[in-house]
């Protein structure tokens, strides 16, 4: 292959290797030099131009990355014509990714030419979704280079294999105070990862956390035609003697391996029954976020085999996401309980009102915000700082109203963006020295000193409690507590909306705390509201 300038005349044949634009010629790159451009070029007074001339024995780009793709393409697997010396590789139907590792590398040491580029190995892919790429470098190839990567390949290099499971049966144990919910909520997450295969459950069952429960459950669904079980333990698995592990074994199975080098999903279980895999699900299955769980899954959703080794390869890379339950080095707490900050948001507009300003109402004679700031100060809260006001609207008359108090005040000036710019003004001014924080809200006068204390005790990084709120008949309330470590993303919310999304992207670090009566509800927005807690 010849490569460099040519005079416009000698260029014919020649693939430009540049974009060139001259006195009103464009000429593009991996434009084929012909009579036409010969012309174009001399009127526009190009003394040379750069090609590439492909000489006896050399194929195209195209030609080359074409035949390439077309040899590492196997079944499940269809190959776009090539262009610009790129051919892209599409799934042909849903399934999982195979890739064989060593063709790939094959491929790609032939020469530095050529190319091959593909998706993760069994990541789940669906219909018509790119998989892989094969581009040429240069504009073209000696030919036994192109023979020789379709050689490395050696027959497909990656292919899709089809979902082949459909019928999936399910067990949750259970033990005082797993909550029903939780276990639906799983349910809806199961089915949810399934959907994609084709998958479905046919059956699930719910039993004691017990071994000849669990193992009578297995027989059970196993007699159902379930061609994958997958067992949601209400404790989490510690050792193949346990009772997920111990009831496979009972009814004629065997462990193929527990544990794996992914996190989350550690505690996985992979056995077998009667011919039909059984997971012991880790407890991040429970939710919809990726983890371990989902690369096994989807494995034996294809009807692929999976292995200890395969497991055990799983380590480059298996660290999926930051654990935000995993406790952190911590610099040691003072002794009575967390340092936790309060915070008492009271810059709003009041606009529901009317025109008064809410926080200034007087409820047993005094103003709705001093109510709210007195139970706070004799809270836990107040032991490790004086509280933060944040302050907006008739910020000097808030102000006036907390007057006496042991409080510390910060000003938000863009109180009218929204109660988002209050929270954020609020973490901002936390001390270094606290764990987390407790946000009040200024017109919520029945949330007592004793509420306050009960997130506090609550609250345990340590053990993965994290986000405390109160909650009554599933109905979650205010105030909230926050561990510094959510503190970043607080500071990233915007709009009139608090936290809500996070405390539902977070869910395995919310502990919930059960309360009676309506005070951790009641944020009195309207003059109905404000009558109502005047009478209660």
């Amino acid at each position: 292959m010849k490569f460099g300038p040519r005079r416009p005349a000698e260029a014919i044949g020649g693939v430009a290797v540049h974009s060139l634009r001259q006195n009103g010629l464009l000429l593009k790159k991996g434009t084929l030099i012909g009579e036409a451009e010969v012309a174009a070029l001399e009127k526009a007074g190009v003394a040379e131009i750069v090609v590439v001339q492909l000489e006896p024995g050399d194929v195209s780009e195209d030609v080359a990355a074409g035949d390439v793709a077309n040899a590492v393409a196997g079944d499940g697997v269809t190959v776009e014509r090539a262009f610009t010396g790129r051919a892209n590789l599409f799934a042909s139907r849903p399934g999982v990714l195979v890739i064989d590792r060593a063709a790939v590398d094959r491929v790609n040491a032939v020469d530095e030419a050529i190319t091959f580029a593909t998706l993760p190995a069994f990541k789940p892919v669906v219909e018509g979704e790119m998989i892989g790429t094969v581009k040429l470098i240069p504009f073209g190839v000696e030919a036994r280079l192109r023979d020789a990567a379709v050689a490395a390949a050696q027959g497909a290099a990656l292919r899709v294999a089809p979902y082949k499971v459909k019928r999936v049966g399910v067990v949750s144990t259970q033990l005082p105070g797993l909550a029903a919910k939780v276990i639906d909520k799983t349910l809806r997450v199961t089915a949810e990862r399934l959907a994609p295969a084709g998958a479905a459950i046919i059956a699930e069952r719910r039993i004691a956390h017990d071994q000849a429960r669990l193992a009578d459950a297995l027989k059970e669904l196993l007699g159902l035609g379930a061609e994958l079980v997958i067992v949601f333990g209400a404790s989490a698995i510690a050792d193949r003697r346990d009772v997920i592990p111990a009831a496979i074994e009972a009814v004629g199975g065997r462990i193929e391996h527990f544990g794996m080098p992914v996190d989350p999903g550690n505690l996985l279980l992979i056995g077998s029954a009667a011919g039909v895999p059984v997971l012991g699900a880790p407890g991040c299955a429970r939710s919809p976020v990726e983890n371990g769980f989902d690369w096994v899954l989807m494995r034996l959703l294809a009807g692929l085999e999976v292995t200890r080794a395969d497991i055990t390869g799983l380590g480059v890379g298996g660290l999926l996401m930051e654990i935000v339950t995993r406790p952190q080095p911590r610099v040691p707490v003072a002794e009575g309980g967390r340092n936790v900050a309060a915070i008492i948001l009271a810059a709003g507009r009041s606009t529901r009102m009317g025109g008064p300003n809410k926080l200034l109402a007087e409820l047993n004679g005094k103003p709705m915000v001093r109510i709210v700031a007195e139970q706070v100060i004799a809270s836990k809260a107040a032991k490790v700082a004086c509280p933060i006001v944040v302050t907006g609207h008739q910020a000097d008359q808030v102000e006036a109203a907390l007057a006496g108090l042991d409080l510390s005040f910060v000003h938000n000036a863009d109180y009218a963006d929204g109660l988002a710019s209050s929270v954020k003004t609020g973490i901002a001014a936390v001390g270094d020295d606290a764990d987390g924080a407790v946000v009040c809200l200024g017109d919520m006068p029945l949330v007592g000193t004793q509420l306050v204390d009960r997130l506090i005790d609550a609250f345990d990084p340590d053990r993965g409690a994290l986000i405390v709120v109160p909650v009554a008949d599933g109905r979650r309330g205010n105030p909230v507590l926050w561990s510094r470590r959510f503190f970043a993303e607080l500071m990233t919310l915007g709009g009139d909306v608090g936290a809500r999304h996070l405390i539902a992207k977070h869910a395995e670090a919310v502990t919930e705390v059960p309360v009676e009566g309506s005070g951790a509800f009641l944020d009195i927005d309207t003059p109905d509201a404000l009558d109502q807690a005047r009478r209660g």
